[in-house]
């Protein structure tokens, strides 16, 4: 075969292991990787793996990897050697958001984004509303790892600095906004606030996606997949809750045949835009 009909080869990182509370991650990966397999040559391997292997590939298209806080310091290698050497990570790793810990809610909501109030100072409680309880959540934390709720009065003995405190708002539902580099996908939320991966189909307005969309531009990811999670907050607006940019689950097995196989071969076309492009992962513009 020649240089010109060579097909690009993809390292799908992806721990197939890994037991997420209401979600199967083994089986969104096994989906993606099927189809990616229709345009490239793909190998599957564990994310503690990646790094040893990923200089054979054209790109290393990281899927649901778990919780990176179990090997942060692997973790931590194989970013700075993906940069070193200029390997194309997928998603790209200039994102501001999950990927790099909690840290960019505070600055949205210094910048007056529509984020769930967040603080990480004591000198700042008073920027916050009244509410019953608050959520605490490490900066570094995911997967609701280390995530708690705490009454007014026990703020004060909380680690500042290693934690966020937010109010806990008594919101009518969760929505999640997914995106393909930053092209709108579907949406999927969780009517019953108990059950936040209960999703179903959710036809968002055109406000709705222009909230989500603000994100999404604010972000500094060109190449990758994004989910915008906001919560409906009592007065009817939307509230980030979070912005997922590092591995965030898909929920594909919900969506129908047509819909799934439609995101597949957005994916496709996105990570063929990220070799074609010939940047390394870091960069922007």
């Amino acid at each position: 075969m020649s240089s010109e009909q060579r097909r690009s080869r993809i390292l799908f990182v992806t721990d197939l292991a890994y037991e997420a509370r209401g979600r199967r991650y083994c089986d969104e990966d096994i989906f993606l990787s099927s189809r990616l397999r229709a345009e490239f040559d793909i190998a599957l391997c564990h994310p503690l793996d990646a790094a040893a292997l990923m200089a054979d590939f054209d790109a290393v298209v990281v899927r649901n990897s778990g919780p990176v806080l179990n090997y942060q310091a692997e973790y931590d290698d194989f970013r700075a050697l993906a940069e070193k050497q200029g390997v194309r990570v997928y998603n790209q790793l200039s994102g501001k958001a999950d990927m790099v810990g909690k840290r960019y809610l505070l600055d949205l909501t210094a910048a007056g984004y529509p984020v769930i109030p967040t603080i990480d100072d004591p000198r700042d409680l008073g920027r916050l509303p009244e509410a019953d309880e608050y959520v605490v959540k490490p900066k570094l934390g995911a997967d609701s790892i280390g995530l708690e709720f705490v009454p007014r009065d026990r703020l004060a003995e909380l680690p500042y600095g290693d934690v966020l405190v937010q109010p806990r708002i008594p919101f009518a539902y969760e929505v999640s906004f997914y995106f393909v580099d930053r092209t709108f996908q579907y949406a999927l939320y969780a009517p019953r606030p108990e059950q936040r991966w209960a999703l179903e189909t959710y036809e968002p307005t055109a406000a709705d996606l222009a909230f989500a969309q603000r994100f999404i531009d604010w972000n500094d990811i060109e190449y990758g997949i994004q989910r915008v999670d906001a919560c409906r907050a009592p007065g009817g607006e939307l509230l980030l809750v979070e912005l997922e940019d590092l591995n965030p689950y898909l929920s594909l097995d919900l969506l129908e045949p047509a819909a799934r196989d439609a995101f597949a071969k957005s994916m496709a076309a996105s990570v063929h835009r990220l070799i074609a492009d010939g940047r390394p992962s870091g960069t922007i513009g």
